[in-house]
């Protein structure tokens, strides 16, 4: 009697105090809703990407610690794996030349972080999972050395209570386990963030749920995992895997696993953050003193300090995020759909699709996912991850007709969303010599019917042919890929072939 229960770190009076306050966080976010507290947006949109080290050998340099501090800007941050860093460019305003502006940034950015990496032989590589991963490298001891990621692994593991299993079919099959969430770090990707209002919000959700698919089919390039071809884009089912905190029975009692695509359109951003108290149990039940109701009685704005550590434990494909900024708070829709790479160009044509698609879609009179089932975005989304490139999807017909047909992706963006694009970067106000160069690197895949991933597998089975084995087949790509990503040359453009 009288002793503390303990689970994972966290006492059980710690975690029904975080309980309490998630509650708390909630009743104070439907507070701001209701009393329209929330900032008006200034159609503002922000970048992050996480980037792998590697050195000439092509093969993981786990040195991020060293790396960031000959590199010295707050630009560039830790990720999960010492392997990783991350860049993150601030906000822009969504209008005139910012697409040009965001390259050129990243190009500055990282063209000098890669100088500084190579002092050490360990280069920038932009790239949704390094193919030169191995198992021994997604291990416990390379988690970067940071409190959080470690704190985060042991709630994760201690919630599981077992092995994660990672099992995936794709071209070959990979099936093994791991004692830590380090694989997780292999999935490097591409965040996109849009401000939006709350009356807005659910539309560009929606909007952005339903061309997840269609994101991944264009631009997929994460073929590779533990020297296997699996998944033209692997991320989400290895990210799913190595973050499940299910053990087989929950799984098979139909509990929702913390990386999900979701299961419903919905009609507010607070139905998310309502569903991740329901349904996702707090990994790290961290509270500050803050009394959201108490602070909203006196007149200030609430942090919401564990709504917001609870979300970010949640992993949403399409993410919704409370923010404050200057004392006002605000929504954004994260994108978290991207892998990384593989060039400037590439990534900011596909921001530009993107960001040009949801604004269009957001604004038709009759929307899409009042035409397509939520179950038909997710299965789409599976499909694309699949298949890459040569996805072929269903999508609602068009016309004003009903009903839903199979379509290639390749055709559907080309026929119908790259008209959609563009005009919803007209909305933007953003430059057409911008919007047509930029919408022509997401054309130019579709035409040749090559991106990231159908190039990486391509120079693989070349340098198979060659007569390398595996294993150095996967680093003679890797090591081609590094290069031609430093031209920034988009990748439909790339010469066949590992090179070397």
């Amino acid at each position: 009697m009288g002793e503390k229960i303990v689970a994972g770190g966290f006492d059980l009076s710690d975690r029904q105090r975080y309980r309490r306050k998630l509650q708390q966080c909630l009743a104070g976010l439907g507070r701001l809703l209701t009393e329209k507290r929330f900032d008006r947006p200034k159609n503002l949109m922000g970048l992050e990407i996480e980037l792998n080290l590697a050195g000439s050998d092509g093969l993981p340099r786990m040195m991020n610690a060293e790396v960031l501090d000959r590199i010295a800007s707050r630009d560039f941050q830790t990720e999960l794996g010492m392997f990783n860093l991350e860049v993150n460019i601030a906000p822009h305003r969504l209008a005139g030349r910012v697409l040009d502006q965001l390259a050129e940034e990243l190009r500055t950015g990282l063209g000098y972080a890669h100088r500084k990496a190579r002092e050490v032989d360990a280069g920038i590589v932009m790239i949704g999972i390094l193919p030169t991963l191995d198992g021994k490298d997604l291990v416990s001891a390379n988690l970067s050395d940071v409190d959080r990621y470690v704190l985060l692994n042991d709630q994760i593991v201690a919630a599981r209570g077992e092995d994660f299993t990672l099992d995936i079919e794709g071209v070959e099959r990979l099936s093994c386990t791991s004692s830590s969430i380090a694989p997780e770090a292999a999935c490097t990707s591409v965040q996109l963030h849009l401000q939006v209002t709350p009356g807005r919000f659910a539309q560009v959700w929606n909007a952005a749920q339903a061309v997840a698919a269609v994101q991944i089919a264009v631009g997929a390039n994460s073929p590779f995992l533990f020297g296997k071809e699996l998944w033209r884009e692997s991320r989400p089912p290895l990210f799913q895997q190595a973050t499940d905190t299910r053990p087989p029975e929950l799984q098979a009692q139909g509990v929702r696993p913390r990386t999900w695509f979701g299961e419903r359109w919905v009609s507010s951003a607070y139905e998310l953050f309502e569903e991740n108290l329901r349904y996702f149990p707090a990994l790290l039940p961290i509270c500050d003193d803050e009394e959201p109701l108490r602070v909203l009685d006196d007149g200030g704005v609430p942090r919401l300090q564990e709504l917001v550590l609870h979300n970010g434990t949640v992993y949403r494909w399409n993410r919704p995020v409370y923010g404050l900024a200057d004392g006002v708070p605000h929504l954004r829709v994260e994108n978290r759909v991207l892998p990384a790479g593989p060039t400037v160009t590439d990534v900011v044509a596909n921001a530009a699709f993107y960001y040009g698609l949801v604004r269009a879609l957001a604004e038709e009179s009759r929307p899409l996912w009042t035409r397509m089932p939520f179950e038909t975005a997710a299965a789409n989304f599976e499909t694309a991850c699949r298949h890459g490139i040569e996805a072929e999807l269903e999508w609602p017909r068009p016309g004003r007709g009903s009903g839903l047909t199979r379509v290639p992706a390749v055709k559907l963006v080309r026929d119908e969303l790259l008209p959609l694009a563009a005009a919803g970067l007209d909305a933007w106000n953003v430059e057409p010599a911008d919007r047509d160069f930029y919408l022509g690197v997401i054309e130019g895949r579709c035409r040749r019917r090559a991106n990231g991933a159908s190039w990486q597998v391509d120079a693989f089975h070349r340098a198979l042919d060659a007569g390398l084995d595996r294993q150095a087949a996967l680093a003679a790509v890797t090591r081609r890929y590094s290069v031609l990503m430093h031209s920034d040359e988009p990748v439909h453009t790339w010469p066949a072939g590992p090179g070397d």
